[in-house]
Protein backbone atom coordinates (compact mmCIF):
# COMPACT_ATOMS: atom_id res chain seq x y z
CA UNK A 1 0.00 0.00 0.00
CA UNK A 2 1.37 3.66 -1.32
CA UNK A 3 -0.45 6.47 0.35
CA UNK A 4 0.42 9.98 -1.15
CA UNK A 5 -0.74 13.75 0.02
CA UNK A 6 -2.38 15.24 -2.91
CA UNK A 7 -2.78 19.19 -3.08
CA UNK A 8 -3.75 20.32 -6.58
CA UNK A 9 -2.21 19.83 -9.46
CA UNK A 10 1.30 19.22 -9.04
CA UNK A 11 1.08 16.85 -6.68
CA UNK A 12 -1.76 15.22 -8.61
CA UNK A 13 0.40 14.73 -11.47
CA UNK A 14 3.37 12.87 -8.76
CA UNK A 15 0.18 10.58 -7.65
CA UNK A 16 -0.81 9.56 -11.61
CA UNK A 17 3.02 8.53 -12.13
CA UNK A 18 2.74 6.36 -8.99
CA UNK A 19 -0.92 4.58 -10.47
CA UNK A 20 1.19 3.88 -13.54
CA UNK A 21 4.18 2.45 -11.79
CA UNK A 22 2.15 0.65 -8.74
CA UNK A 23 -1.17 0.38 -10.35
CA UNK A 24 -4.10 2.68 -8.38
CA UNK A 25 -5.18 -0.38 -6.53
CA UNK A 26 -2.50 -0.45 -3.90
CA UNK A 27 -2.55 3.08 -3.88
CA UNK A 28 -4.15 5.68 -1.50
CA UNK A 29 -4.77 9.28 -1.63
CA UNK A 30 -5.60 11.77 1.08
CA UNK A 31 -6.40 15.12 -0.81
CA UNK A 32 -6.47 18.45 0.76
CA UNK A 33 -10.23 19.82 1.11
CA UNK A 34 -9.14 23.29 2.98
CA UNK A 35 -9.72 25.06 -0.56
CA UNK A 36 -13.41 23.72 -0.70
CA UNK A 37 -16.27 25.71 -0.73
CA UNK A 38 -19.55 26.85 -2.19
CA UNK A 39 -19.92 28.45 -5.83
CA UNK A 40 -23.73 29.08 -6.95
CA UNK A 41 -25.03 27.30 -4.30
CA UNK A 42 -22.98 23.70 -5.67
CA UNK A 43 -20.25 22.26 -3.45
CA UNK A 44 -17.13 22.55 -4.98
CA UNK A 45 -14.04 20.24 -4.07
CA UNK A 46 -11.27 21.70 -6.61
CA UNK A 47 -8.22 19.42 -5.04
CA UNK A 48 -10.34 15.98 -4.98
CA UNK A 49 -11.58 16.72 -8.48
CA UNK A 50 -8.20 16.98 -10.31
CA UNK A 51 -7.15 14.21 -8.18
CA UNK A 52 -10.19 12.41 -9.85
CA UNK A 53 -9.47 13.50 -13.01
CA UNK A 54 -6.06 12.96 -13.54
CA UNK A 55 -6.73 9.49 -12.33
CA UNK A 56 -9.69 8.66 -14.50
CA UNK A 57 -7.35 9.87 -17.29
CA UNK A 58 -9.86 12.94 -18.50
CA UNK A 59 -7.94 16.03 -16.82
CA UNK A 60 -7.54 18.89 -19.45
CA UNK A 61 -3.88 20.05 -20.41
CA UNK A 62 -3.71 22.83 -18.40
CA UNK A 63 -3.70 20.13 -15.19
CA UNK A 64 -7.30 20.72 -13.92
CA UNK A 65 -10.95 20.35 -15.12
CA UNK A 66 -11.90 18.19 -17.76
CA UNK A 67 -10.62 17.48 -21.19
CA UNK A 68 -11.84 18.87 -24.42
CA UNK A 69 -15.03 21.04 -21.72
CA UNK A 70 -17.01 24.14 -22.81
CA UNK A 71 -17.81 27.22 -21.15
CA UNK A 72 -20.75 27.93 -21.94
CA UNK A 73 -22.60 28.23 -18.61
CA UNK A 74 -19.88 30.63 -17.06
CA UNK A 75 -20.17 32.48 -20.52
CA UNK A 76 -23.94 32.74 -19.73
CA UNK A 77 -23.84 33.95 -15.93
CA UNK A 78 -21.47 36.49 -17.19
CA UNK A 79 -24.10 37.72 -19.85
CA UNK A 80 -26.27 38.36 -16.67
CA UNK A 81 -23.49 40.39 -14.58
CA UNK A 82 -22.58 37.74 -12.40
CA UNK A 83 -19.25 37.24 -11.47
CA UNK A 84 -17.19 33.98 -13.82
CA UNK A 85 -14.03 34.14 -12.42
CA UNK A 86 -14.00 30.37 -11.05
CA UNK A 87 -13.20 28.75 -14.75
CA UNK A 88 -15.26 26.08 -14.17
CA UNK A 89 -16.36 24.01 -17.36
CA UNK A 90 -19.97 22.73 -18.14
CA UNK A 91 -18.45 18.94 -17.38
CA UNK A 92 -17.06 20.00 -14.45
CA UNK A 93 -20.11 21.91 -13.32
CA UNK A 94 -21.93 18.31 -14.20
CA UNK A 95 -19.56 16.73 -11.58
CA UNK A 96 -20.58 19.98 -8.92
CA UNK A 97 -24.32 19.49 -9.51
CA UNK A 98 -24.27 15.92 -9.12
CA UNK A 99 -22.40 15.99 -5.57
CA UNK A 100 -24.34 18.53 -4.62
CA UNK A 101 -27.68 16.73 -5.15
CA UNK A 102 -26.06 13.58 -3.98
CA UNK A 103 -25.07 15.17 -0.99
CA UNK A 104 -28.66 17.05 -0.29
CA UNK A 105 -30.50 14.22 -1.59
CA UNK A 106 -28.61 10.99 -0.62
CA UNK A 107 -30.13 9.22 -3.67
CA UNK A 108 -28.07 6.02 -4.90
CA UNK A 109 -27.10 6.11 -8.29
CA UNK A 110 -25.76 2.16 -7.71
CA UNK A 111 -29.78 0.99 -7.97
CA UNK A 112 -29.82 2.24 -11.32
CA UNK A 113 -26.70 0.85 -12.39
CA UNK A 114 -26.96 -3.01 -10.47
CA UNK A 115 -30.39 -3.24 -12.29
CA UNK A 116 -28.17 -3.04 -15.31
CA UNK A 117 -25.86 -6.32 -13.79
CA UNK A 118 -28.79 -8.03 -13.21
CA UNK A 119 -30.01 -8.17 -16.22
CA UNK A 120 -27.31 -9.52 -17.60
CA UNK A 121 -26.73 -12.19 -14.99
CA UNK A 122 -23.72 -10.38 -12.40
CA UNK A 123 -22.75 -12.32 -9.56
CA UNK A 124 -21.79 -10.02 -6.23
CA UNK A 125 -21.61 -6.70 -8.18
CA UNK A 126 -19.57 -4.01 -6.34
CA UNK A 127 -19.31 -0.29 -6.95
CA UNK A 128 -16.92 0.65 -9.73
CA UNK A 129 -15.94 3.95 -8.37
CA UNK A 130 -17.11 4.44 -4.61
CA UNK A 131 -17.48 7.71 -3.68
CA UNK A 132 -15.75 9.19 -0.38
CA UNK A 133 -17.90 12.00 2.20
CA UNK A 134 -20.86 10.10 2.27
CA UNK A 135 -20.49 8.67 5.81
CA UNK A 136 -20.65 9.34 9.88
CA UNK A 137 -19.95 8.19 12.82
CA UNK A 138 -22.36 8.68 15.56
CA UNK A 139 -20.86 8.13 18.84
CA UNK A 140 -23.09 8.23 21.99
CA UNK A 141 -22.78 7.60 25.67
CA UNK A 142 -26.08 6.11 27.20
CA UNK A 143 -26.51 4.73 30.94
CA UNK A 144 -25.47 0.81 30.68
CA UNK A 145 -28.77 -0.07 30.70
CA UNK A 146 -30.23 1.35 27.69
CA UNK A 147 -27.47 0.89 25.75
CA UNK A 148 -29.66 -1.67 23.43
CA UNK A 149 -32.51 0.16 23.37
CA UNK A 150 -30.84 3.08 21.68
CA UNK A 151 -28.80 0.50 19.59
CA UNK A 152 -31.76 -0.70 18.06
CA UNK A 153 -33.61 2.47 17.37
CA UNK A 154 -30.56 3.53 15.20
CA UNK A 155 -30.32 0.17 13.53
CA UNK A 156 -33.91 0.45 12.71
CA UNK A 157 -33.24 4.28 11.57
CA UNK A 158 -30.67 2.90 9.06
CA UNK A 159 -27.31 3.16 10.64
CA UNK A 160 -25.02 0.70 11.41
CA UNK A 161 -24.57 -0.69 7.80
CA UNK A 162 -21.01 -1.73 6.09
CA UNK A 163 -21.11 -3.35 2.69
CA UNK A 164 -23.37 -6.17 3.10
CA UNK A 165 -23.15 -6.58 6.69
CA UNK A 166 -25.67 -4.37 8.95
CA UNK A 167 -26.19 -4.19 13.02
CA UNK A 168 -22.53 -3.08 13.23
CA UNK A 169 -21.47 -1.06 16.24
CA UNK A 170 -18.59 -0.86 18.52
CA UNK A 171 -19.08 -0.12 22.56
CA UNK A 172 -16.72 0.59 25.32
CA UNK A 173 -17.66 1.18 28.99
CA UNK A 174 -16.75 4.18 31.21
CA UNK A 175 -17.84 6.34 33.84
CA UNK A 176 -19.77 9.67 32.59
CA UNK A 177 -20.17 12.36 35.35
CA UNK A 178 -22.71 15.38 34.50
CA UNK A 179 -24.35 18.24 37.52
CA UNK A 180 -28.17 18.98 36.38
CA UNK A 181 -28.84 22.59 36.53
CA UNK A 182 -31.71 24.87 37.66
CA UNK A 183 -35.17 23.79 35.87
CA UNK A 184 -34.17 20.18 34.96
CA UNK A 185 -35.94 16.89 35.36
CA UNK A 186 -32.79 14.62 35.77
CA UNK A 187 -33.32 10.92 34.45
CA UNK A 188 -30.93 9.77 36.99
CA UNK A 189 -28.84 12.31 39.88
CA UNK A 190 -30.21 15.34 41.56
CA UNK A 191 -30.32 19.37 40.63
CA UNK A 192 -26.73 21.04 41.87
CA UNK A 193 -24.97 18.06 42.27
CA UNK A 194 -22.20 16.12 40.56
CA UNK A 195 -23.52 12.85 39.61
CA UNK A 196 -21.20 9.57 38.19
CA UNK A 197 -23.27 7.18 36.20
CA UNK A 198 -22.04 3.85 34.23
CA UNK A 199 -22.30 4.41 30.84
CA UNK A 200 -21.99 3.21 27.49
CA UNK A 201 -19.88 4.64 24.42
CA UNK A 202 -21.55 3.35 21.44
CA UNK A 203 -20.48 4.34 17.54
CA UNK A 204 -22.24 3.12 14.75
CA UNK A 205 -21.52 4.30 10.86
CA UNK A 206 -24.30 6.03 8.85
CA UNK A 207 -25.15 7.60 5.61
CA UNK A 208 -24.98 11.23 5.08
CA UNK A 209 -28.75 10.59 4.10
CA UNK A 210 -29.85 9.27 6.93
CA UNK A 211 -28.39 11.45 9.40
CA UNK A 212 -31.36 13.12 10.56
CA UNK A 213 -33.58 9.86 10.63
CA UNK A 214 -30.91 8.46 12.78
CA UNK A 215 -30.13 11.14 15.28
CA UNK A 216 -33.92 11.62 16.00
CA UNK A 217 -34.27 7.95 16.88
CA UNK A 218 -30.92 7.85 19.00
CA UNK A 219 -32.80 11.00 20.77
CA UNK A 220 -36.09 9.86 20.93
CA UNK A 221 -34.64 6.45 22.75
CA UNK A 222 -31.72 7.64 25.09
CA UNK A 223 -33.48 8.51 28.52
CA UNK A 224 -31.45 11.30 28.89
CA UNK A 225 -33.03 15.17 29.02
CA UNK A 226 -29.63 16.15 27.50
CA UNK A 227 -28.06 13.68 25.21
CA UNK A 228 -24.03 13.65 24.77
CA UNK A 229 -23.08 12.39 21.27
CA UNK A 230 -20.90 13.41 18.30
CA UNK A 231 -21.14 13.41 14.67
CA UNK A 232 -17.83 12.65 13.08
CA UNK A 233 -17.66 13.02 9.15
CA UNK A 234 -15.56 10.21 7.44
CA UNK A 235 -13.47 10.05 4.39
CA UNK A 236 -14.31 6.43 3.98
CA UNK A 237 -15.57 5.47 0.68
CA UNK A 238 -19.10 4.53 0.92
CA UNK A 239 -19.21 0.91 -0.24
CA UNK A 240 -22.92 1.04 -1.83
CA UNK A 241 -22.52 4.48 -3.15
CA UNK A 242 -21.04 5.74 -6.36
CA UNK A 243 -20.66 5.33 -10.05
CA UNK A 244 -20.32 2.53 -11.98
CA UNK A 245 -20.72 -1.15 -11.03
CA UNK A 246 -18.59 -4.22 -12.34
CA UNK A 247 -18.30 -7.91 -11.35
CA UNK A 248 -18.08 -11.27 -12.89
CA UNK A 249 -20.71 -13.19 -15.32
CA UNK A 250 -21.83 -16.70 -13.87
CA UNK A 251 -20.11 -18.50 -16.44
CA UNK A 252 -17.44 -16.65 -19.38
CA UNK A 253 -18.90 -15.76 -22.72
CA UNK A 254 -17.27 -15.83 -25.90
CA UNK A 255 -17.09 -12.01 -27.53
CA UNK A 256 -19.20 -12.46 -29.91
CA UNK A 257 -22.17 -14.07 -27.39
CA UNK A 258 -21.64 -11.38 -24.74
CA UNK A 259 -22.30 -8.55 -27.80
CA UNK A 260 -25.23 -10.81 -28.60
CA UNK A 261 -26.21 -10.83 -25.02
CA UNK A 262 -26.32 -7.16 -24.75
CA UNK A 263 -28.28 -6.44 -27.86
CA UNK A 264 -31.16 -9.23 -26.73
CA UNK A 265 -30.89 -7.97 -23.07
CA UNK A 266 -31.19 -4.36 -23.50
CA UNK A 267 -33.29 -4.53 -26.91
CA UNK A 268 -30.76 -2.88 -29.03
CA UNK A 269 -30.48 -3.02 -33.01
CA UNK A 270 -26.73 -1.77 -33.13
CA UNK A 271 -23.88 -1.78 -30.58
CA UNK A 272 -21.01 0.22 -30.73
CA UNK A 273 -17.94 -1.67 -29.86
CA UNK A 274 -14.04 -1.51 -30.01
CA UNK A 275 -12.42 -4.00 -31.64
CA UNK A 276 -12.61 -7.72 -30.85
CA UNK A 277 -9.31 -9.21 -28.40
CA UNK A 278 -10.43 -13.12 -28.83
CA UNK A 279 -10.56 -13.71 -25.37
CA UNK A 280 -13.48 -15.01 -23.13
CA UNK A 281 -15.76 -12.16 -21.12
CA UNK A 282 -16.02 -12.93 -17.47
CA UNK A 283 -15.69 -9.25 -15.68
CA UNK A 284 -17.48 -6.54 -17.14
CA UNK A 285 -17.93 -3.17 -15.63
CA UNK A 286 -21.27 -0.85 -16.72
CA UNK A 287 -22.25 2.44 -16.35
CA UNK A 288 -25.62 4.03 -17.11
CA UNK A 289 -26.07 7.60 -18.97
CA UNK A 290 -22.22 8.90 -20.26
CA UNK A 291 -19.97 6.98 -18.15
CA UNK A 292 -16.74 7.63 -20.82
CA UNK A 293 -15.00 8.76 -17.91
CA UNK A 294 -15.18 5.52 -15.87
CA UNK A 295 -12.99 3.92 -18.87
CA UNK A 296 -9.83 3.86 -17.13
CA UNK A 297 -11.47 2.42 -13.62
CA UNK A 298 -12.72 -0.17 -15.65
CA UNK A 299 -9.37 -1.41 -16.88
CA UNK A 300 -7.78 -1.02 -13.57
CA UNK A 301 -10.64 -3.68 -12.16
CA UNK A 302 -9.44 -5.56 -14.68
CA UNK A 303 -12.81 -6.14 -16.64
CA UNK A 304 -12.82 -7.80 -20.33
CA UNK A 305 -15.62 -5.44 -20.98
CA UNK A 306 -17.06 -2.32 -20.60
CA UNK A 307 -20.53 -0.70 -21.52
CA UNK A 308 -22.06 2.51 -21.13
CA UNK A 309 -22.91 4.89 -23.62
CA UNK A 310 -22.45 8.69 -25.18
CA UNK A 311 -19.09 7.27 -26.11
CA UNK A 312 -16.89 9.78 -28.07
CA UNK A 313 -14.98 8.79 -31.14
CA UNK A 314 -11.12 10.12 -29.63
CA UNK A 315 -12.71 8.14 -25.77
CA UNK A 316 -13.14 4.27 -28.04
CA UNK A 317 -8.77 4.51 -28.37
CA UNK A 318 -8.97 4.87 -24.37
CA UNK A 319 -9.58 1.00 -24.37
CA UNK A 320 -6.62 0.49 -25.30
CA UNK A 321 -6.81 -3.21 -26.68
CA UNK A 322 -7.09 -3.67 -22.79
CA UNK A 323 -11.17 -4.17 -22.64
CA UNK A 324 -13.99 -4.31 -24.85
CA UNK A 325 -15.96 -0.67 -24.84
CA UNK A 326 -19.29 -1.51 -25.85
CA UNK A 327 -21.92 1.47 -26.18
CA UNK A 328 -25.35 0.58 -26.12
CA UNK A 329 -27.04 3.71 -26.43
CA UNK A 330 -28.06 6.59 -23.76
CA UNK A 331 -31.65 5.01 -23.42
CA UNK A 332 -30.45 1.62 -23.61
CA UNK A 333 -28.31 1.82 -20.46
CA UNK A 334 -30.87 3.82 -18.64
CA UNK A 335 -34.34 2.37 -19.73
CA UNK A 336 -34.60 0.21 -16.35
CA UNK A 337 -34.87 3.11 -14.42
CA UNK A 338 -38.51 3.20 -14.40
CA UNK A 339 -38.78 -0.57 -12.79
CA UNK A 340 -36.95 0.58 -9.78
CA UNK A 341 -39.34 3.80 -9.66
CA UNK A 342 -42.29 0.99 -10.16
CA UNK A 343 -40.89 -1.46 -7.65
CA UNK A 344 -40.20 1.20 -5.23
CA UNK A 345 -44.13 2.95 -5.48
CA UNK A 346 -45.08 -0.41 -4.91
CA UNK A 347 -43.51 -0.68 -1.72
CA UNK A 348 -44.88 2.63 -0.70
CA UNK A 349 -48.32 2.03 -1.69
CA UNK A 350 -48.75 -1.75 -1.51
CA UNK A 351 -52.53 -1.31 -2.21
CA UNK A 352 -52.27 0.48 -5.50
CA UNK A 353 -51.20 -1.04 -9.12
CA UNK A 354 -48.08 0.03 -10.38
CA UNK A 355 -48.35 0.31 -14.52
CA UNK A 356 -44.80 0.72 -16.72
CA UNK A 357 -45.46 3.03 -19.86
CA UNK A 358 -45.68 1.08 -23.35
CA UNK A 359 -43.86 4.38 -24.76
CA UNK A 360 -40.43 4.24 -26.07
CA UNK A 361 -38.87 7.97 -25.76
CA UNK A 362 -35.65 7.04 -27.39
CA UNK A 363 -35.45 9.35 -29.98
CA UNK A 364 -32.65 8.45 -31.92
CA UNK A 365 -33.67 5.91 -34.57
CA UNK A 366 -31.42 3.80 -36.64
CA UNK A 367 -32.28 3.25 -40.11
Amino acid sequence: MILALSGGTGVSKMVDGLAQVHGQDGLSVIVNTGDDGDFYGLRVCPDIDICTYVLAGVVADRGWGYADDTFRCLDGLSTYGEEAWFGLGDRDLATHIFRTVRLAQGARLSEVTAEIGARLGVKAPRILAPKAGQLRKLVVFVPKDHAEAVRAAVFRAGAGRIGAYDECSFQTEGAGTFRAGPGTDPFVGQQGIRHTEAEVRLEVVLPVAQEAAVVAAMVHAHPYEEVAYDLVPLVNAHPGLGAGMWGELDKPLEEKEFLSLLKEGFGLKVVRHTRLLGKPIERIAWCGGSGAFLIGRAKVVGADAYLTSDVKYHEFFDADSKLILADIGHYGSEQFTMNLIQRRLGELFPTFAVRLTEMVTDPIYHF
